[in-house]
This record gives C-alpha cells, sequence and structure tokens, in this order.
C-alpha cells in the first residue's frame, strides 16, 4: 500500500484509545557545541525526523500495546507521506479517522536542544477540516484522550461547535483530559468546567495549582478531585501525585535517576502509561510508578514520539536494574519498586512495531 492509499473507515475491533489533535513533522537538532549566533553556522552532533503533536501520545500509546486510533490531518507533501507511513505502517496506528488534505502542506516544526530545554521555530498554515469534521461520528474505544484547550469551530451565529468526544460522554468509556499552557496568563478556572463527564485530568503542577487557585500540588489535585474520578498531578523529574475517589486510592512517587536528552514529549509518554495502566486495572501506585519510569525511559532518547519506550525497552531497563542490584542498594529499591514490570512481562506484553527517526522521501505514483 502506497503511504497515501486511503485506509477504509472499517474499525473492525474496538480501539484501546482514540485520540485526535494537529500534528506536525519535527526536525530536531542536538548536541550543539554553541548557541546559533547571525552570520554563523554551528554543526549540530545529532539530527533526527518524527512525528510530532498529537503523534506522541498515539506512538506512545501503540508501544505500550494499546489497540491507538489517530484524527490528524496530513499535509499533502513528501512531509505528510513519511508521517503517515511511520505513523500507520511502521507503528501500527489505525489512521481510518485521518485524511491526507489536498494542497495543503504539512505543519513543521525545527527544534535546537541547548542548555537542558529546547527551543522551536514552527511553520503552520490553519487546517481546512475541522477535527471535528476528520473525527465524524466518534468511534468506539476504551479510552479517549482529549485537550480542553483544543479551539472550537465557530458557526455561522458566532457559537462554538461541540467538541469531537461528546459522543463518549455517558458511556462506558473513559475520558481523560489536559489542557495546554495558557499563554494569557489569566489560567480561568471556567477551563475546568469542561472536566464534567471526563474520568482523569493530568494537568502538571504549575497548571493545576494555576487552574484551582491553591498553592502546593497536594492541594491542587485535592480540588481537581473533586471534579473527576481520578486526578493526576506531574511533578516534573519529582514524579507525581494523583488521587483515584473511584478506589479511593492516594498515591505520590518520585521520579526514576535518568540522564535526560531529550525532554520532547514526556508528559504525553506518562499519559499514555497512565492510560495503559487504567485499562489493565493496576493499582494507583503501579500507575503512577509505570507513567513515571516511561517518561523517564523516553527522555533519555531522541525525540517526543519515537523516543518512547516499548516492552521490550521496559524489559531491558528491568533486567539491567536487577543485575546491579548485589551491590546497589539503589537498584534493590528501583527492582522491588517496580516488580509488578515482572508480573505484566510475564503475562504476555505485546511486541510493538518501532520506526527508526530518519526520513525518506519516496515517489508519488
Amino acid at each position: 500500500m502506497h503511504p497515501f492509499d486511503p485506509i477504509p473507515r472499517t474499525e473492525p475491533q474496538q480501539l484501546d484509545l482514540f485520540l485526535a489533535g494537529p500534528l506536525f513533522f519535527d526536525l530536531v537538532f542536538t548536541d550543539l557545541p554553541e548557541d546559533p549566533r547571525p552570520g554563523t553556522e554551528v554543526r549540530a552532533g545529532g539530527m533526527g525526523s518524527l512525528p510530532g503533536g498529537v503523534a506522541n501520545m498515539a506512538v506512545a500509546a501503540a508501544r505500550l500495546g494499546l489497540r491507538t486510533g489517530l484524527a490528524a490531518g496530513f499535509g499533502d507533501d513528501a512531509y505528510g507521506s513519511w508521517n503517515w507511513s511511520v505513523l500507520g505502517e511502521h507503528e501500527g496506528i489505525d489512521l481510518s479517522r485521518s485524511r491526507v488534505i489536498d494542497g495543503w502542506h504539512s505543519s513543521v516544526t525545527v527544534s535546537v536542544n541547548r542548555h537542558g530545554d529546547r527551543s522551536m521555530i514552527t511553520h503552520a498554515d490553519e487546517s481546512p477540516v475541522s477535527i471535528e469534521e476528520l473525527v465524524g461520528e466518534t468511534p468506539q474505544a476504551r479510552a479517549y484522550f482529549v485537550d480542553l484547550g483544543e479551539e472550537r469551530v465557530v458557526d455561522a451565529g458566532g457559537a462554538a461547535t461541540a467538541p469531537w468526544w461528546t459522543g463518549a460522554l455517558g458511556t462506558d468509556a473513559l475520558i481523560f483530559a489536559d489542557v495546554g499552557w495558557d499563554d494569557s496568563g489569566s489560567w480561568d478556572p471556567r477551563v475546568l468546567d469542561a472536566l464534567d463527564g471526563c474520568h482523569a485530568f493530568l494537568p502538571n503542577r504549575v497548571e493545576a495549582m494555576a487552574y484551582t487557585r491553591t498553592d502546593t500540588p497536594e492541594a491542587a489535585a485535592r480540588a481537581l478531585a473533586e471534579r473527576v474520578p481520578l486526578a493526576v498531578v506531574t511533578l516534573g523529574a519529582e514524579g507525581a501525585l494523583a488521587i483515584d475517589a473511584s478506589t479511593g486510592e492516594e498515591a505520590r512517587v518520585a521520579g526514576v535517576p535518568v540522564t535526560a536528552f531529550d525532554a520532547t514529549g514526556a508528559g504525553d509518554v506518562f499519559t499514555a502509561a497512565m492510560i495503559t495502566g487504567t485499562l489493565q486495572g493496576w493499582p494507583l501506585v503501579d500507575r503512577l510508578n509505570f507513567a513515571t519510569l516511561c517518561a523517564g525511559l523516553a527522555v533519555q532518547n531522541f525525540g517526543g514520539s519515537l523516543g518512547s519506550p516499548s516492552w521490550n525497552d521496559l524489559a531491558t531497563w528491568r533486567i539491567g536494574v536487577l543485575s546491579r542490584t548485589e551491590h546497589d542498594e539503589a537498584a534493590r529499591e528501583l527492582a522491588q519498586r517496580f516488580g509488578f514490570i515482572d508480573r505484566a512481562l510475564q503475562q504476555g506484553a505485546p511486541q510493538t512495531l518501532r520506526a527508526c527517526a530518519t526520513i525518506g522521501f519516496e515517489p508519488r505514483r
């Protein structure tokens, strides 16, 4: 099948996770010896290409074995062709709700990693096809991920259309929500009204405290737990905390010690792992530990989507930890903390596909 051949909208089996949103072609430069200055050339030690934006979470979920469906607009160019091939063929994501938009070029971001953070330059034209048009009737899935900050289509009367995921409200499906950074700085708490009917909300601590007008992540989590059954607040390298009102569990876990290389998409990987553990019915502390580990492994690798770990990566990490337990107290603590991974592996964790961060231009037919 050519990368741009249409995929029939059959969906023969229920998806585990469905999500929708804007897609990017990311070009990432790493290992720069100095900052770029006007009139100079800097040679980067590393470079890679990868699908970005909504693809970060879609790939992370697929690599953890979730049957993942994605609705996104793909540019009608070489970048879009490569994104389509990587996501649909190499990562096994269901693209039956996605579409190649004739005459529209891919959104492109160039990211430069320097000083432990990244700077980005993005070019993106507004998509002529809305997310609601791409999704159509909400597909059946066990879980959905939604962005509360996603812009809504406004009709002729000035009213915003209902978000694509309203068709899942009132069903047995679990809706996991997040919200992007508020550039205005207002942090209007009315944004949280959209959580009605959602199962989980997973902001970082700055967002959580700003929206709830609280002073600590713990207080923010308690305020959010009054709105959703599962309130999760991420703490970056320090770990995460959560309250699950549906089970009565509360938990806080520390971060996993890693050497960070590229933090792009770490939050998306965390969320994909939390969704995986929730669908598996794991205890809250195991879900938080699993999500923190997956995010930690991701930042050690290159790229937001293609750096996310598979079960093979988790097994390799586990073997490495166990090999050090005899003489390393920290390794013994990690081995005990993540013992639940052995049970998951013994139950037959799925083998997943994996793409490489290298672009190949294929001729159109």
